[in-house]
């Protein structure tokens, strides 16, 4: 019996897991990011928005260091969000030379249009699945996202610079 899974084989790309991986992938890079545009946000600010919930207070500095970014990647994305009324610079309690990142009231308001976004797009993509398949799915993925050495639940891409989208027609991008 030939095995087409076999390393070497010439298997077609629908066979491979890596081209299946790369082409879900974009698909859900792009359809995610159409679906948080309305709100302002790029799935970028979306990701930093999540984690600053978690860390509120903490300086640009421990943010930059706790998701794997350079600091000058992590002063334009917190721009980008000041600039957008998301985010705002506090002095810091004990260290005069530094900002605590805080979350604006505008943010609170957003966050959860965002995570509910987010929540049908993955019911959207995960439709075909029952609950136990996509338990075991979740599962699998986290093993290979730690075996390629990312911090756990922190994007690549918010090691790039902030995306400069425009906010929409009429909208202060405070949603």
């Amino acid at each position: 019996m030939f095995d087409d899974s076999a390393p070497g084989t010439d298997r077609p790309l629908a066979g491979r897991a890596n081209f299946l991986l790369s082409q879900l992938g974009f698909h859900i890079a792009q359809t995610f990011a159409a679906r948080l545009a309305p709100l302002g946000i790029a799935p970028n600010h979306f990701g930093l928005l999540m984690h600053l919930e978690r860390s509120e207070g903490n300086t640009q500095q421990q943010l930059a260091d706790a998701l794997g970014i350079h600091r000058k990647v992590m002063v334009g994305l917190l721009d980008d969000l000041e600039q957008r009324d998301l985010v705002e610079r506090r002095r810091h309690p004990s260290d005069r030379r530094a900002h605590a990142i805080h979350l604006t009231e505008a943010a609170r308001r957003l966050l959860p249009r965002a995570r509910r976004v987010a929540d049908q797009h993955e019911d959207e993509i995960l439709t075909p699945l029952d609950t136990g398949e996509r338990a075991q799915l979740v599962a699998v993925l986290q093993r290979l996202a730690a075996h390629t050495g990312n911090p756990a639940g922190v994007h690549p891409g918010l090691r790039q610079p902030a995306a400069r989208s425009r906010h929409p027609e009429g909208s202060s991008g405070s949603a």
